[in-house]
Order: structure tokens, then C-alpha cells, then sequence
């Protein structure tokens, strides 16, 4: 096969994967064919019939290996939610009187959460906090004065 005929080849199935966005096969189908178009060019593809066999032997290995692991790849990135680890050092304001390890309420994000002091000192009303763990719904939180040196919240010492 002419090795133009290859490249035209590739190219459609790489608009045609362009078109039906999700899928991500023909771009495995493509590649092979323009791959397969080089080396008709440069006259090491052999005959027809080998020219289609190893057409068919890089699209379907590169299909079987690669898709999973640039599908799993883009995933990631996608608009997914951030999950509770998103909290975790983030500023609240308490609303209600805090003491070490009592329940209170705390606003996070406009939303009032149920918090829980980790620290040492009692927190008043209207406290800045850090959230230091997440237990289901519960928020454990610490005192901006008590949080680790490299937080920003951390009040410095004047």
C-alpha cells in the first residue's frame, strides 16, 4: 500500500477520535497507520499483507497497553471533587465557645460545622482555627496560635 495512503488513513482516524471525544481508541489506530505510513516511505514495510498485519499488531498492543494508563492518567485531572483532604488546614471561625476536646460549632466555607478542639487552650467565640483532621462530619480543629510554625495562619510574635 502507498504510503500516502497510509498517512490519509491515520490522519482521518485521528479527526474521527477528535469527533467522538471519551473514547480514546482510534488515536492507537491512527498512530499505527501514520507509523505504518513512515515505514512505507522509507520501503521497510514489506508487502501488502505485512503492511496490514503489522498495522494490526501496533494498534491493538498499543491499544491494550497504553489506554489504561492514559485514561487513568487524565482521570485524575478531571473536574473530580477534591475530597475531604481539601479541608485539612484550611481557616474556620468558631461560633460557639471552644474548650479542649469539647464539641462546638465552627463556620467553614459559609457552612457551620461541628468542630472538636485538638489543642490546649480554651477558644472563644469568633476564634480563627485550623482544620486538623476530619472525622466524618466533625471538624478537629486548633487554635491559629497553636499551629505549626509553617502555617500561615499563625500569629507572629511581635
Amino acid at each position: 500500500m502507498e504510503w500516502w495512503l497510509w498517512a490519509i488513513a491515520g490522519l482521518a482516524l485521528l479527526a474521527l477520535e477528535m469527533l467522538i471525544s471519551g473514547l480514546l481508541i482510534f488515536v492507537f489506530f491512527g498512530a499505527a497507520a501514520i507509523v505504518m505510513g513512515v515505514l512505507a516511505a522509507l520501503g521497510l514495510a514489506g508487502p501488502v499483507w505485512l503492511q496490514w498485519v503489522l498495522f494490526s499488531l501496533l494498534s491493538v498492543v498499543s491499544l491494550m497497553t497504553l489506554r489504561g494508563p492514559i485514561v487513568r492518567r487524565f482521570d485524575r485531572q478531571d473536574d473530580k471533587d477534591p475530597g475531604i483532604d481539601s479541608l485539612l488546614g484550611q481557616p474556620v471561625v468558631l461560633l460557639t465557645d471552644l474548650a479542649p476536646g469539647a464539641p462546638g460549632k465552627a463556620e467553614l466555607r459559609g457552612a457551620s460545622w461541628s468542630v472538636v478542639g485538638v489543642g490546649e487552650l480554651a477558644l472563644p467565640r469568633g476564634a480563627r482555627c485550623v482544620v486538623e483532621a476530619v472525622d466524618g462530619l466533625t471538624l478537629h480543629v486548633r487554635g491559629a496560635d497553636e499551629a505549626p510554625p509553617g502555617n500561615p495562619l499563625r500569629r507572629r510574635s511581635r
